[in-house]
């Protein structure tokens, strides 16, 4: 029996926030289970923030954690609730 195409693939999504005065900023998400620890973002030359993360197929929702404030994407491909019913950003991966 052959595993092939059984495996679940990751794909490399970007996210970046427009964010130039925050301290610290943070990717959350139900892919870390909203851990503000787990994905820390890093401030680029043009002083958005940048991170890189691989994601499974799928619906995902996230938002940035701007300075311990939960804000949505305005990049996002929609917006959806979390568990707590914040507004979050939805972010389809294919």
């Amino acid at each position: 029996m052959s595993s092939f195409g059984s495996k679940k693939t990751l794909r490399a999504v970007n996210f970046i926030c427009n964010a130039s005065q925050a301290q610290s900023v943070s990717l959350v998400g139900d892919f870390n289970a909203w851990n503000p620890t787990a994905h820390p973002m890093t401030q680029l030359p043009d002083r958005a923030w940048f991170r890189t993360v691989e994601l499974l197929h799928g619906h995902h929702r996230y938002g940035f954690l701007v300075d311990g404030v939960l804000t949505l994407d305005p990049r996002a491909q929609g917006i959806t609730r979390n568990e707590k019913g914040e507004r979050v950003s939805l972010a389809p991966v294919s």
